[in-house]
């Protein structure tokens, strides 16, 4: 391989877990160079994290693991534990996933970089002073606004994106020659997580990083990654130049994942019709507010949703989504305005009837279902209460109509994976036999290609039980796939909303036109209109609309 010399390398490396009989990683070899971004793609369990994990001495001790892990001349896998330690941080920096789970709640955010600067800093440690300028001048880096008057706030105190910018600070402190970014915009609204893109390329052109960016998303990594290596079942099935994996796919499950991008981002190519103007509204909202204290968090929101219409709400995180989908699954109460349902007028509480008409799917099916119940408890006991008749025919009627094995009754919530753990959310919500579902962020937890499978399922069952959905996305992309129509929510606000094709080709409002900028997989989308000249694209299967 030509290029300048890999700063890191992985050579043959293969992880085990005790009790499990097939290794979770089996023999992959990666490098990467200063100054380059190698993207690791796959599903969750592929084997993308734990590699990286083994291969930086984070992976729990009972592990076995084989193969060599080359940084700076020396491997990994052979260092001692302290000389291990010092390397993480100082020269290896780590950005994760979930922000929140990873900073400490009750520590301010200039104590939490200032001790990983002080568990590498030489003695005499700097001084008080000097240290609070140095995290001050890492949070103003990364973006943070007035960084030196928040140096005490604690993590809760910043919205999502901000914690993941301060997360970003902590990899940054010690100067580190590459930087492991695991899943860092998942769970981040799609204008955040192009800010956070941008800013992970803006300092790896600053510092002449080495970048391996870990996502199960290659339309995120389309935009920003030279290399891209594919896993599957703890293997490596493709590695290119990223024009040429994303172009010209030769494994099947890279073809997979890369038609699962373009479902997920930008790409309708078979617009949902919208519902006939005439037709009578199954939900009415008529200038709906609500505020919590003095933050108004909506304000005079009016839409309608048809029979079998799958709506599409989308915004930033701090909209107002959720508290609308609340308010509509009567989980909370408008301040001010009216909501209609097949006419009549939605109580405040619910009915019992109402409460039944109106079901929710909630973003984290793990947290959203018992974990100590087994999936037939959980769906036997909706059934008895709807007063449906044999509930042990009933749950396996259920999970078929999901796409589930009945068999998957006698598993605890643990035991299923997260697709299926949505599948069961959702047959949990059919139980009731209701006329609309609010369905919160149903698939932002899943890989792209589960995402793909649970969106379809909404769509099918839109078409055979002519059920409406208010899909509650900051994925624009998921909109323009699965939506008929779509309402833009800016801070409280519906400021547009419309059938899909028209709001998102000519989108009247600014904030619309900077969401849809925002949208990743720019370059896959440029690559997918310029085919190869042989035809081989296997995405290619129709005529595609763009966003």
């Amino acid at each position: 391989m030509t290029g300048p010399a890999p700063l890191f390398e992985i050579r043959n490396l293969s992880v085990r877990f005790p009790g499990q009989g097939e290794a979770a990683v089996k023999g992959i070899s990666l490098r990467v160079s200063p100054g380059e971004t190698l993207a690791l793609v796959g599903e969750s369990g592929s084997g993308k994290s734990v590699s990286l994990l083994a291969a930086t001495g984070l992976v729990p001790g009972a592990a076995q693991i084989g193969g060599e892990v080359l940084f700076g001349g020396r491997d990994l896998l052979r260092l001692p534990p302290h000389q291990m330690r010092a390397l993480r941080g100082a020269r290896i920096g780590y950005v994760f996933q979930d922000p929140q789970s990873n900073l400490h709640p009750y520590k301010s955010v200039y104590t939490q970089i200032a001790e990983a600067i002080l568990a590498h800093a030489p003695r005499p440690r700097p001084a008080r002073a000097a240290l609070r300028a140095r995290v001050t001048a890492l949070l103003t880096e990364v973006g943070i606004r007035n960084a030196g008057a928040r140096l005490d706030d604690l993590p809760w105190q910043f919205s999502g994106g901000m914690r993941q910018r301060v997360m970003i600070a902590m990899a940054l402190a010690l100067e580190p020659s590459l930087l492991i970014a695991d899943e860092p915009t998942t769970a981040l609204d799609v204008t955040v997580q192009a800010q956070i893109l941008a800013l992970l390329k803006e300092q790896q052109a600053r510092r002449g990083l080495a970048v391996i960016f870990v996502s199960h998303d290659l339309a995120v990594v389309s935009d920003i990654a030279d290399r891209i290596l594919v896993m599957q079942q703890g293997e490596v099935v493709e590695e290119g130049p990223a024009p040429e994996v994303l172009r010209r796919p030769r494994h099947p499950y890279a073809r997979r994942l890369l038609a699962a991008a373009g479902l997920a981002h930008g790409t309708h190519s078979t617009p949902a019709d919208a519902p006939a103007p005439d037709a009578p509204p199954l939900l009415s909202l008529d200038r709906l507010s609500r505020s919590f204290g003095r933050n108004e968090v909506l304000r005079e929101v009016s839409l309608d949703i048809a029979p079998a219409e799958i709506y599409g709400l989308v915004g930033e995180s701090g909209s107002g989504k959720t508290t609308l989908g609340r308010i509509v699954a009567g989980l909370d109460r408008p301040d001010r305005g009216r909501m209609r349902l097949d006419g009549a007028d939605l109580s405040q509480p619910f009915t019992r009837a109402q409460r039944f008409a109106v079901q929710v799917v909630f973003q984290d099916p793990y947290a959203s279902l018992n974990p100590h119940r087994r999936i037939g408890a959980i769906l036997s006991e909706i059934l008895v209460r709807a007063g449906e008749g044999d509930p042990i025919s009933g749950v396996a009627d259920l999970l078929r109509s999901v796409r589930l094995d009945p068999a998957l009754a006698g598993r605890l919530p643990g035991q299923l994976s997260g697709g299926q753990r949505q599948r069961v959310a959702i047959a949990r919500a059919l139980a009731m036999r209701p006329k609309l579902i609010v369905a919160d962020e149903p698939v932002s937890a899943l890989d792209i290609t589960t995402q793909a499978e649970i969106l379809q399922l909404l769509a099918r069952l839109r078409d055979e039980r002519g059920l409406s959905i208010l899909l509650i996305t900051h994925d624009l992309g998921v909109v323009a796939r699965h939506c008929n129509r779509v309402g833009v929510l800016q801070r409280g606000v519906l400021v547009e909303h419309g059938p899909v094709a028209p709001v998102f080709t000519a989108p009247r409002h600014d904030y619309t036109r900077a969401l849809l900028a925002a949208v990743p997989g720019r370059r896959l989308r440029e690559l997918r209109a310029d085919p190869p000249d042989d035809h081989s694209d296997p995405l290619q299967t129709g005529p595609h609309q763009h966003v």
